[in-house]
């Protein structure tokens, strides 16, 4: 039933009243001595807990928790990759890219660009990031957010987007420190409320087949759903085109986590206003939650899956949208047989991983538009005062543009986490490439990071229509390319699309090195950054922490490869 109960709301409530409560204790008390780094980055501010909780809370939103249980449903446990691989990945971020923005004091990722490179790069990125922060992300992140909450309450879908927006921008008006802050409460909710969700339905998967508790239900979805719990597919299998077997560890999902997790202003933000031990650990935090969060968005929907198989209840029907099964809808579905209470937590999750990434990706837009944008070229002479009432307009005018234009997109046709992917990945490898060499080859070229902009995106491109111009069938026996059924009957070879990022990826490589090697041979000068070995030297607990993590990882893809 799309509704909740007096419990509910004042579950919801209470969830409300804690955030915003702490969220305003923590402004007060840090409004005196507020300035632009305290604003945008919580300058010195933020410890290892508030970081990690906070990079996990920006980062899980309605895509994870309606779209991954959505794929949970569809393929099972192998979309779990994304959150795994990510662990790893996170750890390798902090080893390798944080000490090279702490040690050059780098506070945004256009900022690097500029110190690294020059101007015209640095710019190009900046406006870039702006449209991709706001037209992409925060209105996927607000429209899907605002329907999940509309399915599951009843409350009309447009009121929810208000609802979602105003409660960001509340807290993103305080500054990174209150969102850092605000985040752990968000995530404890999100965590608990997301743990309901998932014991809810591995108990009814355990109460169909006559039994109890949620580790005979988890017994029965591998007996009842074994198809689901394989992490690497064959090129036979139909979800290959999504996760190209070996290609999620060694090929195209290095490109997605590295850039996401490492170029990102959004993410990396939250550990560029603290000291390195500091940030390492936050990062340490992170990877460790990162391994919880597949229980909490995945299961469920591997459970939908067994139940709607089974024909439980109006499972069969509930799914199902325009005749044919939603996998999308699992998550909603799960959430409407919660009892009253629960069902109210369950909504707090939802709404704090909506609110918390909002916030995250606002404050990230108000950073960039701010420092690297009106400060450079707008107004040279703003004073910390002005820069921090520009980011607070900047984020109340980012989110009433999302608002406008987010019900025009056709994200929910597409899909969240597809409709994100999709337009993010198109720039994610030439992205990567001018990161990766600007970090540690000193002979690369401010053209060459010119190529991996521009260049990047036209090889993504050509790729993605490049089964409309030829025929790709000859790739088919070497897994990089697989036939997929059009709508008029015929059949394209199609390249994955992780494979599509790793070959624009190398190709890019290949040509800023062969434009560098030229430019160098000319006598161009090239702004290297400052970077020394004892940098990437981790402490025993950090070198202990990670050894945990990689194990657990290497276990899970023995046990379920």
């Amino acid at each position: 039933m799309k509704t909740l109960g007096a419990l509910d709301y004042a579950v919801f409530l209470i969830y409300f009243l804690i955030v915003a409560s702490y969220g305003y204790w923590i402004y007060r008390k840090k409004k005196k001595e507020e300035n632009s780094k305290d604003f945008f980055l919580a300058k010195d501010s933020l410890t290892w807990w508030a970081i990690g909780a906070s990079l996990i809370a920006s980062n899980i939103s309605a895509e994870q928790f309606i779209g991954m249980s959505g794929s949970g449903f569809k393929m099972g446990l192998a979309i779990a990759t994304y959150e795994w691989m990510a662990a790893v990945t996170l750890i390798i971020v902090a080893v390798f890219f944080i000490p090279v923005y702490l040690k050059n004091k780098i506070f945004t990722m256009p900022q690097f660009l500029h110190q690294r490179y020059n101007g015209t790069v640095a710019m190009i990125m900046a406006v870039f990031w702006l449209l991709l922060y706001v037209v992409v992300n925060l209105t996927s992140i607000l429209y899907l957010g605002a329907l999940a909450i509309n399915s599951i309450s009843g409350i009309n879908l447009t009121l929810c987007m208000y609802i979602l927006a105003g409660f960001a921008v509340l807290i993103t008006l305080g500054g990174m420190k209150v969102i850092g802050y605000t985040d752990v409460i968000q995530v404890f909710f999100l965590i608990l409320g997301g743990l309901a969700t998932t014991y809810l339905a591995l108990n009814l998967v355990a109460t169909h087949f006559g039994q109890s508790g949620v580790l005979s239900g988890f017994t029965l979805l591998t007996e009842h759903a074994d198809s689901h719990f394989h992490m690497i597919f064959d090129k036979e299998d139909e979800n290959y085109l999504d996760l190209p077997g070996l290609s999620v560890l060694i090929g195209g999902m290095w490109i997605v986590n590295l850039n996401y997790w490492g170029c990102n202003q959004y993410i990396t933000q939250r550990a560029l206003g603290a000291d390195l031990p500091t940030a390492r650990k936050g990062l340490l935090f992170a990877s460790f939650l990162k391994l919880l969060m597949p229980v909490i968005v995945v299961l469920p929907g591997i459970a939908a899956y067994v139940l709607y198989k089974e024909g439980y209840g109006d499972f069969q029907t509930s799914m199902m949208k325009d005749g044919e099964v939603a996998p999308d809808t699992a998550y909603p579905v799960l959430l409407n047989l919660l009892p009253t209470g629960l069902k109210g937590l369950s909504f707090a999750a939802l709404t704090a991983a909506v609110v918390a990434s909002l916030a995250g990706k606002a404050n990230s837009i108000a950073t960039i538009f701010t420092l690297d944008i009106y400060k450079k070229v707008i107004n040279k002479a703003a004073d910390e005062n002005k820069q921090v009432v520009i980011g607070r307009w900047v984020v109340v005018i980012s989110m009433i543009v999302a608002i406008v234009i987010a019900p025009l997109l056709g994200i929910d046709k597409k899909g969240g986490f597809q409709f994100i992917q999709e337009y993010t990945g198109f720039f994610s490898p030439g992205i990567f490439a001018m990161f990766i060499l600007g970090f540690f080859w000193k002979k690369t070229t401010s053209n060459a990071a010119l190529f991996a902009t521009i260049g990047g995106f036209a090889l993504s491109v050509w790729f993605k229509f490049l089964p409309f111009m030829m025929d790709l069938s000859f790739l088919y026996s070497s897994g990089f390319a697989v036939p997929v059924k059009q709508r008029d009957g015929a059949t394209l070879y199609e390249i994955p699309f992780l494979d599509r990022m790793g070959f624009v990826f190398i190709i890019c490589m290949i040509v800023m090195y062969v434009i560098s090697m030229y430019e160098n041979k000319k006598g161009v000068v090239t702004k290297g950054l400052e970077i020394e070995k004892e940098m990437f030297y981790t402490s025993k607990s950090f070198a202990v922490g990670s050894l945990i993590i990689l194990g657990l990882i290497a276990a899970l893809y023995t046990v379920y490869w």
